[in-house]
């Protein structure tokens, strides 16, 4: 089972998350692409990643604003999944152009 990242560990992990805000229960970013579709392009792509680890994201579409919230319920907050998947997220969207 996975476990909520103490203080420390989740200090360390949001400096290598470009974008990413939030706290040890939620951590969350906002996207704007180039152009509808290639949101949701992105959102495709960051579904299949979410079904590969098992881990599932809040989305919210906003026409060209894709917004993420990422958390392990069974941990109560973020864990190491949730770190792990915003880096692949990130990558995700500024392949898709995002800013």
């Amino acid at each position: 089972m996975p476990r909520q990242l103490e203080p420390d560990e989740f200090a360390t992990a949001m400096t290598s998350l470009d974008g990413w805000t939030g706290d040890t229960t939620m951590i969350r970013r906002a996207f704007k692409f180039p152009e509808f579709l290639a949101g949701i392009r992105a959102v495709s792509q960051i579904a299949d990643a979410a079904e590969a680890a098992n881990h599932h994201p809040d989305i919210d579409i906003r026409w060209r604003t894709i917004a993420i919230g990422l958390t392990t319920h069974d941990a109560g907050g973020v864990s190491q999944f949730d770190i792990e998947l915003a880096h692949q997220i990130n990558e995700i969207a500024s392949a898709e152009g995002a800013s």
